[in-house]
């Protein structure tokens, strides 16, 4: 996300009862984010449908920016956070070790949203902190069992259901373009790993968006 798709997504939600949105820049275009970005976003962090600035982070897989530069946009953006008084959405692939000392030396006691959740391997941190982890339809795929054994021992106040559409589609949609209705087999799946109703997963999960976005 840049400054056009931020400014369109701020557009559609005042358009829309009931759809809100994040601002922020993604790492892969954090070479070339410079202090006017964060003069947008905090005009745009303004508007009474922004909920949380993001998705922002480290992306060490695709590498399409530079780690120095995708370093300082993520600092910028946490700060801005901050001073704006909205949750961060972190976006962190192949960087999980670096994501979390940021958070941690950056970020203490600010709320934050990791977006598609992928770090299994740190959960007892993770819920240490308080953050709350979003899952995706990856949740769902069959050899994902570290990812689904975290979902079963984080705390269900953190939890939440996303579907990271156009990508990711949950089982039975795997392999097409996916589409926020599909977020529903991602509920279901998760409700089924911690064995209880998908109705009591969907109070939970909205009831917890409801508190990190102040919705």
């Amino acid at each position: 996300m840049g400054r056009e798709s931020a400014e369109r997504a701020v557009a559609l939600a005042d358009r829309h009862p009931g759809v809100f949105c994040a601002v922020g820049v993604h790492p892969h275009d954090a070479d070339g984010y410079t202090p006017a970005d964060d003069r947008w976003m905090r005009e745009l962090a303004a508007h009474p449908k922004t909920v949380a600035v993001g998705e922002c982070g480290l992306d060490f897989y695709r590498d399409h920016s530079a780690p120095a530069a995708q370093r300082r946009a993520f600092s910028a953006q946490i700060a801005l956070a901050r001073e704006v008084g909205l949750p961060l959405v972190i976006h962190s692939r192949e960087a999980t070790a670096d994501t979390l000392a940021t958070l941690e030396s950056e970020a203490e006691d600010h709320p934050v949203v990791l977006h598609c959740f992928s770090m299994p391997d740190r959960v007892a941190e993770v819920a240490q902190r308080g953050y709350w982890t979003s899952f995706a339809g990856q949740l769902t795929y069959r050899r994902a069992e570290d990812l689904q054994a975290a979902a079963r021992q984080l705390p269900a106040e953190r939890l939440l259901v996303e579907t990271d559409s156009p990508y990711l589609a949950p089982v039975p949609r795997r392999g097409r373009p996916n589409r926020p209705v599909n977020v529903l087999h991602t509920l279901e799946f998760l409700a089924g790993l911690r064995d209880v109703e998908a109705r009591e997963m969907d109070e939970l999960t909205t009831g917890n968006a409801e508190r990190v976005f102040g919705l």
